[in-house]
């Protein structure tokens, strides 16, 4: 039996980020004529029929799957991205936890619907979501803490990302995240060891994240463990994990007094990319020069010149499990006690620190 495409479709077709589809639907005059028309295109071809024209079909009370994040979309990433890049370049950290929610969906015969937006927060859209699926999946602090209580007692609500007792109140949640401060420990650990590198830089996003904390924990923990004198503070925050603000970081960095660092270590893969092309911009050699890393192994880490190494998150798996958990509560197979998963990482090692090409299907060497 074949099944109706859906946003993931559009984008993959198109070449685009599934929140710029979104965005082609919500807000075309945000969008580059283009690739609005692109997406269009590709509508028209697979019969999509977007989430706003369906929702006769979502407010039933079964067969409905939800998720609700902040549109995390980088719009560097895709209006720098070439043709032969682009489809890769645009799938970022919500795009692969869809994809995962999706995939297990379909397979238990549920339609997903997903809720994105950046203006007025998903504080504005958790109540309608809410009201249209079995059950859903939220990122971490992303909804207040007392609209998740109430509607946590009427249907599952998994907590992605974020460690388990940010939560507060919601201790009751079934809960899924990566191990952040392992991956980044054990990345900062290979620069040290391995590479003997002494002068770090960690660059990371705004304090509410957090994931990013957690990495940043594992970052401050090699170095002690170590013996290399860091600050207790990242040497630089940024306001948005993009491109452009990694190309602003180095910018920053570069233009302090002192001794240039031997390596940028990035919070995400995103910031990494663009720090990239900054330096190449400056003359500076990657990883000659200075090493570069990042966090999240999305597929651009590898297309980039030199290859960045990173730290590669299961996140197909987490929406994949997120949708799995919520199957086992409708259908009552779960016992009443909340699940913590904790699904681990993986440090890939490529050229920007310096290790040549890795083997990107092994697991990690130790």
């Amino acid at each position: 039996m074949s099944t109706a495409p859906t946003v993931y479709d559009v984008a993959e077709r198109s070449g685009v980020s599934i929140a710029t589809v979104s965005r082609v639907y919500r807000n075309p005059d945000s969008v580059r004529a283009e690739t609005r028309e692109r997406v269009l295109a590709a509508a028209r071809e697979l019969g999509y029929v977007p989430s706003g024209n369906a929702r006769g079909l979502a407010s039933r009370s079964t067969g409905v799957l939800g998720l609700c994040f902040p549109d995390y979309s980088d719009p560097d990433a895709e209006a720098e991205a070439t043709e032969a890049e682009e489809e890769d370049a645009a799938t970022l950290y919500a795009d692969q936890i869809i994809r995962g929610m999706e995939r297990a969906a379909r397979r238990h015969g549920y339609a997903l619907l997903i809720a994105a937006s950046l203006k007025g927060g998903p504080e504005s859209l958790v109540a309608k979501v809410a009201g249209r699926v079995d059950g859903f999946a939220v990122l971490a602090r992303t909804v207040p803490t007392q609209e998740l209580e109430v509607i946590s007692r009427r249907q599952p609500v998994v907590m992605l990302a974020g460690p388990r007792e940010g939560t507060d109140h919601l201790d009751h949640l079934d809960h899924i995240e990566v191990a952040n401060f392992d991956g980044q420990h054990e990345l900062t650990r290979h620069l040290i060891e391995d590479h003997g590198l002494r002068r770090l830089a960690y660059i990371g996003s705004a304090e509410e994240s957090p994931d990013v904390e957690a990495r940043f924990r594992g970052y401050l923990a090699a170095c002690r463990t170590g013996g290399v004198r860091v600050s207790d503070e990242p040497d630089l925050r940024v306001a948005m994990m993009t491109q452009a603000e990694g190309e602003r970081a180095v910018d920053v960095l570069l233009a302090r007094e002192g001794e240039r660092p031997d390596a940028l270590v990035f919070a995400n893969d995103q910031l990494a990319v663009g720090a990239l092309h900054a330096l190449q911009q400056q003359g500076l050699r990657v990883p000659d020069d200075v090493v570069v890393t990042g966090f999240d192994g999305i597929p651009l880490s590898r297309l980039v010149r030199p290859a960045l190494t990173t730290v590669r998150q299961p996140m197909l798996r987490m929406g994949e499990e997120a949708v799995e958990l919520l199957i086992k509560r409708l259908t009552g197979t779960r016992d009443t006690e909340p699940v913590s998963l904790m699904l681990p990482v993986t440090v890939v090692r490529r050229a920007s620190c310096g290790c040549g090409k890795a083997d990107d299907a092994g697991p990690e060497r130790r």
